[in-house]
């Protein structure tokens, strides 16, 4: 079949069968192609068009694509047994639950096996709640959790709330980085406090260090649970095995997903420390899934976290991550009618522009050259960086070189009008 031909077809499909505010939003930031081949931090499009993935599928392709041991890995069990019988012991959700508690932080120790972040998020809340006894649940303002019932009603954006009024109640928002908001709207019936070290969705936005050692502190005096949203943030992409590490404090439960597949299979997870787990112990049927921790996805996620480690992309992140950084400043100040703040840490990175109408202009820009960016959910004026980890040092200066010329030509038009 012609490529183009392949192309029109797909669009077509788009619209017709999946959403055709979809095809109209991706043809508007230029991408009228279709993917085709990925490996590493590149992209293939179906006419041979290379990209850099600076997006990384929202935090998916830590690994980079189709990395060569987790592939293996699927492989190799998908000719044994890709799905669990859910009845006899399953060895690689045993090994897999075992190495997420020798990486996560301080005691926490069991796992429950979900398939997406979102998942993780409704985990976590029902194990607060069973082990509390309480019953509210306070979030963040700008948060992101995902948009199942449960974890939307965390979630801290109204314009993906409000639609599906009334959400689950019991719980409530309040100032991210605000110590004194959140101690005061704690009472009698919190069960816990949900929190991403840093938010992804909301732009990026990094609290004041003192911030989560205070919140831990909070909890631990009011006898309240601290739930770590690490679903974008975990495994290696602050430059931290988990964001939470920069501030040295253990949550009571923590939420992977994303990368933990390795950019191949969908797997996610919820850990707490084991005295959280008691009430799962007793009654270890109150909270299961039909697919969570099939052995395919499990292969995967033991493969990714083995090379994350063996490859050291953890220290990648964070060296290389300080070379965005420090090349984005300086395009921040070189284009400071365009720019106005580079943030992040390791390689998740934003950037905020002064209007929120440039980014989609720098968007189509960065594509046109070869670059796949895009903003966050919650804030449309921040551009994401968040590549593969496996990410080289020449790809994050054909990167910047090409926000170099992306910015250059919005400051034309900013200076024009």
């Amino acid at each position: 079949m012609e490529t183009k031909l392949i192309i029109d077809e797909t669009i077509e499909k788009y619209e017709k069968y999946i959403n055709p505010a979809v095809a109209k939003l991706f043809r508007f930031m230029g991408l009228s192609t279709v993917e085709w081949a990925a490996q590493g931090a590149l992209i293939t499009d179906i006419e041979g068009k290379d990209y850099i993935d600076c997006l990384g599928g929202y935090g998916i392709f830590s690994l980079g694509h189709r990395h060569p041991k987790v592939v293996d890995a699927v492989k190799i069990q998908l000719d044994m047994m890709p799905m669990s019988s859910k009845v006899l012991f399953d060895k690689p959700m045993a090994d897999l639950a075992e190495i997420l508690a020798e990486i996560t932080p301080g005691d926490l120790q069991y796992s429950f096996f979900v398939n997406s972040g979102t998942e993780a998020v409704e985990g976590a809340i029902k194990l607060a709640r069973l082990h509390s006894g309480k019953h509210n649940i306070i979030s963040m303002n700008n948060s992101f959790h995902g948009k199942t019932l449960g974890a939307l009603s965390a979630t801290g954006r109204d314009l993906f709330r409000e639609p599906f009024q009334p959400l689950l109640q019991g719980f409530q928002h309040v100032e991210f980085g605000n110590i004194e908001s959140l101690s005061n709207a704690i009472n009698s019936d919190t069960a816990a406090i949900i929190v991403e070290p840093i938010q992804g969705e909301g732009g990026i936005i990094v609290p004041p260090d003192d911030y989560l050692p205070q919140v831990r502190s909070l909890c631990d005096e009011k006898d309240v649970l601290l739930i770590c949203d690490e679903v974008q943030t975990g495994l290696g992409r602050t430059g931290k095995m988990f964001a939470i590490d920069h501030y040295n404090v253990v949550p009571d439960i923590i939420t992977t997903a994303k990368a933990l597949g390795g950019g191949v299979m969908p797997i996610g997870a919820f850990t707490a420390r084991p005295k959280v787990w008691n009430k799962l112990i007793e009654s270890p049927f109150l909270h299961t899934s039909t697919f969570g921790g099939n052995p395919l996805a499990c292969a995967a996620a033991i493969a990714a976290i083995n090379v994350i480690k063996s490859e050291s992309l953890v220290a990648n992140a964070e060296v290389l991550g300080l070379r965005f950084m420090n090349g984005l400043n300086q395009l921040k100040d070189r284009f400071s009618a365009v720019v106005s703040n580079v943030r992040g840490k390791g390689l998740m990175i934003g950037i905020e522009l002064k209007k929120e109408g440039i980014g989609g202009f720098l968007m189509s820009e960065l594509i046109a050259q070869g670059v796949l960016v895009a903003y966050t959910l919650n804030n449309p004026k921040v551009i994401r960086i968040e590549p593969p980890l496996v990410i080289s040092p020449e790809q994050v200066d054909y990167v910047l070189n090409a926000f170099d010329k992306a910015l250059s030509n919005a400051n034309q038009i900013v200076e024009d009008l």
